[in-house]
């Protein structure tokens, strides 16, 4: 396939913004390499740590098929990331096909992914929430086994929803009727009232887990400056400090990764709501460049969103730490 099956006379470089698109490309197309590489290392080390501490609970699962999602994200924008830093380095490269074609077969499949790392994330934020809430009505709720099923559940609709795209997916710059019908259905749907829906629904979490942290965090202190007067209530007052500061310790990591969910987001949602209402805010027209400038931060913040979460893990969850730092001890 040539070039002009994409396009015989598009020319971006007459049309506004092109400088600033040539500005952000040459920075993230060097960034995107580092953070792809330092992701799929990260979520690998992930994937191992929990395989070897067991995946026994909701928590641990849920962590555990967000780590599994974030790599295959990661790893399926691997190819496209590869021959963008080729044309950086070598733009005179003979290809045999338009990279566009690498780009545009595999960027839905990868976003599916993503989508499933954004549902599991949503996940994690409304179960802890809910225990952290009313722990006597949802305690006991969130079983292993209904987690597995609720994972299993999320990637179906992941899928499902970005089924369509995926298939009706075209390598040309002028669509049929059809593609163009689903290219409205997926941004409307999948790129701005799930995403928003997603979006709210965290904020919500982190506003909730953010005054339970914040009670959490007085009361600790008022037990922490307590004297305790009999040898029982000091050891049941331990126990239960334990129990109540590996609570608190969990609340902390799934707040986090909630706040990194909804950082990573804003830019995307705010441009993919901008789409839909302004036509020329759209590829191959007249504002093409200032969205591909927002498109390219907003993959480098959804890079980052997959890769940053091993530093969460690692600092609030005690049994990964000494699991990640037994296996950098040689043998």
């Amino acid at each position: 396939m040539n070039n002009s099956n994409i396009s015989s006379s598009f020319d971006p470089s007459a049309w506004p913004f092109s400088a600033a698109n040539a500005w952000t490309t040459a920075i993230v197309f060097k960034t995107w390499p580092v953070i792809l590489l330092f992701g799929l290392l990260a979520n690998m080390i992930n994937i191992v740590v929990f395989i070897r501490a067991g995946i026994k609970d909701n928590v641990t699962i849920s962590l555990f098929s967000l780590s599994m999602s974030d790599l295959m994200f990661l790893f399926l924008n691997l190819p496209t990331v590869s021959t963008l830093v080729v044309v950086q380095i070598h733009p005179d490269w003979p290809w045999r096909n338009n990279i566009v074609v690498v780009e545009k077969t595999l960027y839905w499949p990868a976003f599916t992914f993503y989508d499933f790392s954004s549902y599991v994330s949503v996940w994690l934020g409304v179960t802890r929430c809910a225990c952290v809430a009313m722990p006597l009505q949802f305690k006991s709720v969130f079983t292993k086994a209904r987690t597995v099923k609720a994972v299993l559940f999320l990637f179906v609709i992941a899928v499902s929803l970005r089924l369509p795209i995926i298939v009706v997916q075209s390598y040309l710059a002028r669509l049929d009727p059809i593609q163009l019908t689903v290219n409205r259905f997926n941004d409307i749907l999948n790129r701005s009232i799930l995403p928003w829906l997603t979006f709210i629904i965290m904020i919500a979490c982190v506003c909730i887990m953010r005054v339970k942290l914040y009670q959490a965090s007085a009361v600790r202190s008022s037990h922490t400056s307590a004297a305790a007067t009999d040898s029982k209530q000091e050891a049941d007052g331990l126990d239960t400090h334990a129990k109540s500061s590996k609570e608190f310790r969990v609340v902390q990591l799934v707040f986090l990764i909630c706040c990194i969910f909804i950082l990573s987001q804003l830019l995307f949602l705010v441009y993919s709501t901008v789409r839909i209402f302004v036509p020329d805010f759209d590829l191959y027209k007249r504002l093409h460049n200032l969205l591909l400038v927002c498109a390219h931060i907003g993959r480098t913040f959804s890079f980052l969103n997959a890769s940053v979460n091993i530093f969460v893990y690692y600092n609030y969850n005690s049994k990964y730490r000494s699991i990640f730092l037994s296996m950098l001890k040689p043998k």
